[in-house]
Formats: structure tokens, C-alpha cells, sequence
């Protein structure tokens, strides 16, 4: 009888840790999804943030800002995380913090008139024509880069009422790398700059060898 009750309990045992594991492999996927949110909610807002103090949007994006800070909180009590999940959301973290540090100078100096970005407040006809600059050597392998530029280029024409449904990450990717190739080939340049601007409500993507 004692036997069988041993059996039964290790028996049990066995099963509950089962069921743990089985609880943690669920949870796993839903984080990596939330981290991958969050990532790519930083780097869209990072970009929202340079069109703002360019001068090309009037408000900034606090609803963007909002959603990675809820994210960021709530993963902050997430206690399924893993060691290598746990040292992505740090590494988020750190780069958010860091990015809302440069931000908040900005804005201030923008608010007290110094710098750049007061200039452009105090011109209208220069805040329309301020531009976001993109410098690429290598567009090949650059992924990050150009993919900040597509969601610069796909930002302005939102604002600007032009349609974007046709621009595919992956067709403009290969396009601005052979552009990059054509422009370092016929003007002996090592890197190519990029910009884009809103000029009479209007979207002017150009590109011109990097000096």
C-alpha cells in the first residue's frame, strides 16, 4: 500500500512538472511576439520623433511613445521571461532610455528657440523645406538604415494624402540599392545621402553623393 502511494505522488509529480513545462513553451512564443512589437514599435517612433523636429509634422507622436511605454511596463512584470528574452528587454530598454533622454533635450531646445530646430520654428517657409537625411555606403547590407528610410518616405506621404499601398519594403529595398550602386559608380563617391521633405505639400525624395 505504501508502495503504490509513493507511486502515485512521483506519479503526480511527474505530471505537474510536465504541465509547467508545457505552460512555459506556451508562454515563450507570445513573449518573443510582444519583444518583437516593442522593437519595432521603437524603431517606427524613432523615425516618427526625426520627422517631427524636421519640421515636416506639427505634434508629436505620443501615441506611438504611449504604446511602447505600456509594452515596456508590462513586460517589466512579465516573470516568464527567459535569461536571452530577459537580456532582449533590457537591451530595449537601455536604447528606449536613451533615445527618450535625446528626445526630451531636443524638445526643450526647440521650446526655448535654440538650436536648429528653433530656427526652423521661427521660418515657416524653411520648416517646410527641412529635411530627414538617411547617409548609406553599403545599401546591400544596410537593412536597418534603408528600412528607417522606407518609414520616413511611407511617414510623409501619409501626412501628405499620397497613396503608398503599392511601396513594398523589399521592391524599395533592391531599388535604393542599385540607385546607391549607380550614384557611388558615375560620381566616384563612397557613400550616397538620401532625404526626404514635404515641399508644397508634396513629398521630395532625392538622393546626391555625400560629402
Amino acid at each position: 500500500m505504501a508502495e503504490n502511494k509513493f507511486t502515485r505522488q512521483a506519479q503526480q509529480r511527474d505530471k505537474q512538472q510536465k504541465e509547467k513545462k508545457i505552460v512555459v513553451r506556451d508562454a515563450q512564443p507570445a513573449v518573443d511576439e510582444q519583444l518583437g512589437r516593442l522593437e519595432e514599435d521603437m524603431r517606427r517612433l524613432k523615425v516618427e520623433f526625426d520627422i517631427f523636429f524636421n519640421g515636416a509634422c506639427r505634434r508629436p507622436p505620443y501615441d506611438t511613445k504611449g504604446r511602447v511605454e505600456t509594452t515596456i511596463k508590462r513586460l517589466a512584470d512579465e516573470r516568464s521571461l527567459s535569461f536571452a528574452q530577459r537580456y532582449r528587454y533590457n537591451s530595449l530598454v537601455a536604447r528606449y532610455t536613451s533615445f527618450r533622454e535625446l528626445w526630451q533635450r531636443t524638445t526643450q531646445d526647440r521650446e526655448e528657440g535654440r538650436g536648429p530646430a528653433g530656427v526652423a520654428r521661427s521660418t515657416p517657409q524653411r520648416e517646410a523645406e527641412t529635411r530627414s537625411t538617411f547617409v548609406c555606403a553599403d545599401a546591400h547590407r544596410d537593412v536597418d538604415l534603408i528600412r528607417n528610410l522606407f518609414d520616413a518616405l511611407t511617414e510623409a506621404k501619409k501626412r501628405c494624402d499620397e497613396p503608398s499601398d503599392d511601396l513594398s519594403f523589399p521592391r524599395f529595398h533592391r531599388t535604393v540599392a542599385l540607385k546607391t550602386d549607380e550614384l557611388k559608380k558615375q560620381l566616384g563617391c563612397e557613400r550616397v545621402r538620401f532625404s526626404i521633405g514635404i515641399e508644397n505639400g508634396r513629398v521630395s525624395f532625392k538622393a546626391k553623393a555625400d560629402e
